[in-house]
């Protein structure tokens, strides 16, 4: 007995639905997980992502301003440090 060419035709159609069927079904706890990941994403990761970088952006700015300053007192300790270096020689001498 031989096919004819609707009959393949209607094998394949028959084959392509059921493997659709078995697909759809096995495709659906992926789309479930990636819908739970989605839900995270938006109702966890976002809102905390969203405070750090509301946080951080005045910091960083306060950081920033504050460079210039913490460069100049840092170059003043280190003048404090030599005269008392200096100061602290002349008084060994001075037997002080």
């Amino acid at each position: 007995m031989a096919l004819t060419n609707e009959d393949l035709l209607a094998i394949s159609q028959l084959l392509d639905a059921k493997l659709d069927a078995k697909f759809q079904s096995e495709l659906q706890p992926i789309r479930d997980d990636i819908r739970d990941i989605k839900l995270d994403i938006e109702n966890d990761i976002k809102p905390k992502l969203r405070l750090l970088a509301e946080n951080y952006v005045p910091a960083a700015k306060r950081y920033e301003k504050a460079v210039p300053r913490m460069e100049a007192m840092e170059a003043d300790i280190n003048i404090m440090k030599k005269v008392i270096h200096e100061h602290s020689q002349k008084f060994q001498i001075l037997g002080v």
